[in-house]
């Protein structure tokens, strides 16, 4: 099988390309352009069997615990949306795309590859966003609007990619601080790299 390594920095995959090894990786870059182009400009002239986007995350106060490693099964562009009225509308409520038009399902880029069946990590719905943010009414309408538990720059686009291009894939985040926490003695940063990185051999093996 194989595979890609996706990750937009390398702090959060450094670990992993110290042990070496045979999977590709590729460092993109934060956020979803960069996201988007990169991953496609090496699938332009590379196929793979797989590709496993590795990174750290943010998630809504009480949802997952600090440091844990999570599989996003569903994500969406959060911040392609219109706030109005003090609430916050997305391109589907507002009838300028379809919520069902591929890839999307009831508005959502949901993974149903078969890899997430043989992968035993907990499973969650989250959000992507183009910015960080301390604002607590900002943070207060994506969670009331999405209901999601965990919170990157890059997923979506993973999902939006490789939906359209029919490669299965898998998006692995490690939990390293509540979201809006700009207080970074709160966060597990180093733990959730070190889980996250420990955790890919075992998740490839599984699959391999």
């Amino acid at each position: 099988m194989k595979i890609l390594l996706l990750s937009a920095t390398e702090m959060e995959v450094q670990q992993t390309l110290n042990a070496g090894g045979a999977t590709d990786t590729l460092i993109a870059g934060v956020g979803v352009p960069a996201t988007v182009y990169g991953l496609m400009d090496r699938l332009r002239n590379n196929k793979y069997d797989l590709v496993i986007q590795v990174g750290i995350g943010g998630t809504f106060a009480g949802s997952i615990p600090l440091g844990e490693t999570v599989v996003v099964e569903r994500d969406c562009f959060a911040d392609l949306a219109i706030e109005e009225s003090g609430g916050l509308k997305t391109v589907f409520d507002m009838g300028f795309a379809d919520r069902d038009q591929f890839p999307f399902t009831n508005g959502w880029l949901i993974n149903q590859s078969a890899v997430l069946q043989k992968i035993s990590l907990p499973k969650y719905k989250g959000i992507t966003v183009n910015k960080i943010t301390d604002d607590l009414r900002q943070l207060t309408l994506l969670e009331n609007k999405y209901g999601a538990a965990v919170e990157s720059m890059e997923g979506a686009a993973l999902h939006y990619v490789c939906l359209q291009q029919h490669i299965p894939f898998l998006q692995l985040r490690s939990i390293s601080n509540v979201a809006g926490e700009r207080d970074k003695t709160k966060w597990k940063l180093r733990e959730a790299v070190h889980n996250l990185n420990a955790s890919l051999p075992q998740i490839i093996n599984a699959l391999t």
